[in-house]
């Protein structure tokens, strides 16, 4: 069982969520509405802060050694 806490939003930006699922399918409320686009920039954020596995030196040298090697 999923455990849940409420969080408040202006009822102002409450009715303009609903219009907008109005018509769409796959949402049921705010609510499920709400948490699919939180979810979505919680994960943008969590992904910008993963480093990057290579620098930009590491990217230049590794295709100094593949033209050296007749890669590129």
């Amino acid at each position: 069982m999923a455990k849940y806490t409420t969080v408040s939003i202006p009822t102002a930006l409450h009715m303009r969520v609903s219009k907008i699922i109005g018509d769409k399918q796959g949402f049921k409320s705010v609510s499920d509405y709400t948490t699919y686009v939180l979810r979505e920039i919680v994960a943008m954020h969590e992904t910008e802060q993963v480093p990057q596995p290579f620098t930009s030196d590491d990217v230049e040298k590794i295709k100094v050694r593949l033209r050296a090697l007749g890669y590129l």
